[in-house]
């Protein structure tokens, strides 16, 4: 079950405004192809682990585990602090996990989907009796400003979510991860690999940026995500109409929109945030599910879908049945912030409004997924 979660964006805000003055673009302009308003960008002295490492912090807080007690660390993300070591890693080292393990997971877009899969089956054996799943991604750092195509889209953030061993119903029901490496060249960096390592001209040529095939990703998009949603229900033995409300990858309203009429969903079932945050890349589905909790847009017994389309070219889908209790509970939630730390507790007296409303407030307590594996198999590290 997953016992808590948090995220954490960057204090900075970048409107469409300020992109006009930066690049030949317009607000107009930006709104009608991606539906993005402003995005949250790190400070030049800001990295990625600082944000993974306040996320996980606020979802261990709202679990009410003390570091001590997590046995993993996937930590999903294309925009490692540095090549080596693992910025998991180092998020184990910032919160005192001694003895935790932890690993990196690249899938782009699709690495919280794919980071969930395997925590989920790692959780599943009785091998691991904590998880720590952290989404986290600075893509402005590898932002090319002076490209407009691609400037516009993308924002910084992290979100995370700890799991451990729950009892059915409820849970990760199905999961599906895909990928199709003969379209790599759609949405990549050209430099800084061990193909074409850091050089002046590479410096020069601007080729440590992202470069993207946007018309062609769009169409390869809505289709993945549609397709691996509706796998993953059948697996469930669900049906569109049984999702209570669809969570997918922020890349873009389009698309989002897109996949969300093919599903044959309402507007209310479909949480969107990309207008604020922009496209956080594996943060994203995390960010925005702390949201939505946090909001009181999800109750229990109620089946959330996640989908994810990313660089690779991979893409994936999760459905889940929600067991998380009532805020009356008194479990503890964070607050996503406006600044890296601003998180705290919920509220326990706040209502919960049924109403998918945007502009609710109201926190709700944690949430839980099945986990097949036996509990009394969990090992303890001494």
């Amino acid at each position: 079950m997953i016992r808590g979660t948090g995220s954490s964006l960057p204090a900075r805000v970048l409107t469409n405004a300020d992109l006009e003055r930066m690049v030949d673009t317009s607000n107009e302009w930006i709104i009608s192809r991606t539906g993005i308003r402003e995005r949250r960008i790190a400070q030049d002295d800001e990295y990625m682990s600082q944000f993974a490492t306040r996320a996980a912090e606020a979802a261990l807080q709202a679990a009410g585990l003390p570091a001590s007690e997590v046995d993993l660390i996937i930590c999903a993300t294309v925009t490692p602090d540095m090549p080596i070591p693992a910025t998991a890693c180092i998020v184990q080292s910032n919160l005192g996990a001694a003895g935790a393990a932890a690993f990196d997971l690249a899938a782009g877009c699709s690495g919280f989907i794919y980071a969930l899969a395997v925590a989920d089956r790692f959780v599943a054996t009785g091998e691991y009796g904590t998880v720590l799943v952290i989404g986290a991604e600075l893509l402005s750092k590898y932002t090319d400003w002076r490209d407009r195509t691609t400037c516009v889209l993308f924002g910084d953030g992290a979100g995370a979510v700890v799991l451990t061993p729950g009892a059915a119903p409820y849970g990760v029901l199905a999961s599906a991860m895909h990928a199709d490496g003969s379209m790599a060249d759609f949405i990549y960096v050209p430099a800084g690999g061990t193909r074409e390592p850091a050089s002046e001209r590479s410096v020069t040529e601007r080729r440590h940026f992202i470069r993207m095939r946007g018309n062609e990703t769009f169409k390869m998009a809505v289709r993945s995500m549609e397709e691996t949603s509706r796998a993953v229900l059948e697996k469930a033995g669900l049906a569109p109409a049984d999702v209570d409300l669809f969570i997918p990858h922020q890349a873009n309203r389009r698309i989002i929109d897109a996949v969300g009429s093919r599903l044959g969903l309402r507007e209310d079932q479909v949480y969107v945030n990309i207008e604020r945050v922009g496209n956080t890349s594996a943060a994203s589905i995390p960010v925005a599910l702390d949201e939505a909790v946090r909001k009181g847009l999800v109750r229990k017994g109620d089946n959330l879908l996640f989908a994810a389309f990313g660089t690779g070219l991979t893409w994936g889908a999760a459905v889940c049945k929600w067991g998380g209790g009532a805020p009356s509970e008194g479990w503890p939630w964070s607050f996503r912030a406006r600044g890296p730390r601003a998180w705290g507790w919920a509220d326990p007296s706040t209502t919960r409004s049924r109403a998918r409303a945007r502009s609710s407030t109201a926190p709700t307590g944690p949430w839980a997924f099945r986990s097949a594996g036996p509990v009394s198999k969990v090992r303890r590290r001494p």
